[in-house]
């Protein structure tokens, strides 16, 4: 805690054992940090100030490009919602594109027909069957994670 910040105040200040605490925590020396944890984050300040404007983040453009940048996106959302986007596509044939589009409505199709054909209780067995797998891959990666990271590397 730097010497120029005010003092935190204290939850209980009638608590016995807490005003003991915090005249213990408050006599200790401020402790400085390693030169090599000091050094480097010298470095990587130095290193973020002298990227260029386009690299920072969107704060820290010039206000002509950001304002260049709302209104490309303002524009291109305008173009989307109104369907201007047709005559981008009659410039270029995009019959790959109408062939996909076909392809996901034959999917979507069978999916239907499926739908139509398998009984309900299929259909609540098989949304059983997703919240099982979830939990046992939530337990499996909550295991992961306290087995990989929370364990103590001291040798014990």
């Amino acid at each position: 805690m730097p010497a120029n910040d005010p003092p935190e105040r204290l939850e209980d200040p009638d608590d016995p054992l807490e005003r003991v605490f915090d005249r213990v925590v408050r006599e200790l020396p401020l402790r400085r940090a390693p030169a090599s944890l000091e050094s480097r984050v010298f470095r990587e300040l130095e290193r973020r100030a002298a990227l260029p404007w386009w690299r920072r983040s969107f704060t820290h453009w010039p206000l002509a490009a950001r304002a260049a940048f709302l209104l490309i996106c303002g524009a291109s959302a305008g173009l989307a919602m109104t369907g201007g986007a047709t005559a981008v596509a009659d410039f270029r044939s995009l019959g790959w594109a109408r062939e996909i589009g076909a392809l996901m409505a034959s999917g979507g199709n069978l999916l239907t027909l499926l739908a139509r054909i398998a009984p309900p209780l299929w259909l609540y067995e098989g949304i059983a069957v997703c919240g099982v797998l979830y939990a046992v891959l939530f337990g499996l990666g909550a295991v992961l994670y306290r087995t990989l990271y929370l364990q103590p590397h001291d040798g014990r």
